[in-house]
């Protein structure tokens, strides 16, 4: 899990009127003058990150943030199966409360998941369901463990389930594409990273550039955020393409991702996360 956990202006994203610009914690030092020109196409948005904005609008907000064994527990607790006419995910956000960055993310894609699923676009058998819940893993073990991890833990997930395709250049990203922050050069051990869902990248009224995102904050908790752009020192965006390739994954992932697993005691370089990663 990353050291430090840490808006659209098209409504049709978050659904309701434009938020404001604005800046919930320390991260960014000042607040972007308006008005802001979105940098990034807000049409043609791929199904599953419009499923995962969808995921986006039905989280709360707010609820504070924490980044300890409290608050995992607390995300266990919001995940469980329940027949209903079929095995599927009931997920409660509110119980996770309150919440870190891999948590609120991984909350959204399990959200998105069962969006997809109702939408008779993927189909997940109990075994398959049951690789998704949070049972403790450690970093690096099983979806959760992976997801959790310091470094390019999703990147790594989805090049290892083939889940879909990882990338590194900005202008490529779109609303809904998983984002991995990294607020320093550092990758392991020593990082200070952000798991985010990327919104959008804008220029302000004088001129800077600013990334938007949603997460779990700190100092607020859910929400979106924006800070400038020179801020980011690494990121890497994972976007969904092929839910189906979970349908294996209790069965095709290796048990432990020893790269990851490393991740805890030592660094590595951005050629090494290329390597993992398929960049």
């Amino acid at each position: 899990m990353s050291r430090t956990r840490a808006t659209t202006n098209n409504p049709a994203l978050l659904g309701g009127a434009p938020p404001k610009a604005r800046v919930t914690s320390a991260t960014a030092a000042s607040t972007p003058v308006e008005p802001l020109v979105s940098l990034t196409p807000q049409s043609d948005i791929p199904v599953c990150n419009a499923a995962v904005l969808e995921a986006i609008r039905a989280m709360p907000t707010g609820g504070g943030y924490s980044a300890s064994h409290a608050a995992t527990e607390r995300l266990r607790a919001s995940i469980s199966l329940q027949d209903t006419g079929g095995r599927a995910f009931s997920i409660t956000p509110t119980l996770a409360k309150p919440s870190y960055c891999s948590s609120a993310t991984y909350l959204v894609f399990l959200k998105a998941v069962e969006i997809l699923r109702r939408r008779g676009d993927l189909r997940l058998d109990d075994r398959a369901l049951g690789a998704l819940l949070v049972n403790g893993q450690r970093d690096g073990e099983g979806v959760w463990g992976r997801w959790n991890a310091n470094g390019p833990g999703t990147a790594r997930l989805f090049h290892e389930l083939g889940l879909g395709e990882n990338f590194i250049e900005g202008n490529r990203a779109r609303p809904g594409d998983f984002m991995k922050i990294f607020w320093t050069p550092a990758i392991g051990k020593k990082e200070h990273g952000h798991s985010v869902v990327f919104l959008g990248r804008e220029r302000a009224g004088d001129g800077t550039e600013w990334v938007h995102f949603w997460s779990s904050n700190q100092g607020v908790g859910y929400g979106d955020k924006r800070v400038p752009a020179t801020r980011i020192k690494y990121a890497i965006y994972s976007r969904l393409e092929d839910p189906r390739r979970l349908e294996t994954a209790a069965d095709s992932l290796p048990p432990v991702d020893p790269f990851l697993a490393s991740l805890l005691t030592q660094e590595t370089s951005t050629d090494a996360v290329r390597n993992q990663c398929g960049l």
